[in-house]
């Protein structure tokens, strides 16, 4: 018998109980169209590890003593690519603003088609006076690395421009609290009435947060800006930088992964695929030998 037929030998039609009527195609090009329910929640956010989006975010720079516009295209914690006018030379020194006390000291890496290529300064910029400075590096020299031994380095014809030209190799880490919950946070600047600090998770503008420094004690503040991973402090009472002195920082790796937006355009013989110079921990203390008489 022939399924399609109601007797045998015998069309039996559109209005046959035996067979059902075809239903026509959905999408006849392929299963883009077709919607497929979830048949379980999700259980976790895949999107936790994402890089907030930062393009086309306006932000200044400071460039051969002048301040020009610039929009930030990626960010993350080794560096910055940024979208400006201005055509810098590769190895120039340029500080990115990203919001109100958010400077950070940049070298050019690469700079192609009104884009360019920024990596950061890894140490901690304590903004405060050179006295304040080294008065607080001593200090956390002596606390945190009792054992170094200072090594002797070849004199310059004028040790101000040393200093200026070297940076030291300390990172300062905090953990910062907020309503939605507790993160590690970097410091890359910090003075006297706010920081900036590199964190995981998006800190909106306006919320109160407690930024623990450890020994160093905590300091009620206010996200002031938002820019990415990285965000504004502003704290609500005057910090003394000399708490600072009371926790141990981290040393600054001599190598480090640079991101794929830095890696542009720059060989591997490059003189400037080199990381970015900096003292080791022995040679800031030879070099503050003499500039603070203790």
């Amino acid at each position: 018998m022939d399924m399609r037929s109601g007797t045998v030998g015998q069309w039996a039609g559109e209005d046959s109980p035996l067979l059902k009527r075809k239903r026509p195609r959905r999408n006849a090009d392929g299963l883009d169209g077709v919607k497929i329910d979830r048949e379980e929640a999700r259980r976790t956010n895949t999107r936790e590890q994402d890089r907030l989006p930062v393009h086309g975010q306006p932000c200044r720079i400071t460039y051969r003593g002048g301040e020009q516009d610039a929009h930030v295209a990626n960010l993350s914690g080794g560096g910055a690519m940024l979208a400006s006018e201005v055509k810098p030379n590769v190895g120039e020194r340029i500080d990115l603003h990203l919001g109100e006390d958010g400077r950070i000291e940049c070298i050019v890496r690469w700079v192609k088609g009104g884009r360019m290529g920024l990596e950061f300064a890894h140490e901690t910029h304590l903004d405060c006076s050179d006295e304040e400075r080294a008065a607080l590096l001593w200090d956390v020299l002596d606390r945190a690395f009792p054992t170094r031994t200072p090594v002797s380095l070849a004199p310059r014809e004028d040790p101000s421009e040393q200093r200026t030209a070297k940076r030291h190799p300390l990172i300062w880490s905090a953990e910062i609290h907020a309503r939605t919950g507790s993160w590690r946070v970097r410091l890359r600047n910090i003075s006297a009435t706010g920081a900036l600090i590199q964190c995981s998770k998006p800190l909106p503008v306006g919320r109160e947060v407690i930024l623990d420094l450890g020994k160093g004690g905590s300091v009620d503040a206010t996200i002031s800006w938002a820019v990415g991973d990285h965000a504004g402090v502003r704290f609500d009472e005057p910090f003394d930088m000399q708490r600072l002195s009371h926790t141990k920082p981290t040393v600054a790796p001599a190598r480090w992964l640079r991101p794929a937006y830095l890696e542009k355009d720059v060989p591997p013989d490059s003189a400037w695929d080199d990381a970015w110079s900096r003292m080791s921990v022995d040679e800031l203390k030879s070099e503050l030998e003499g500039f603070l008489k203790r």
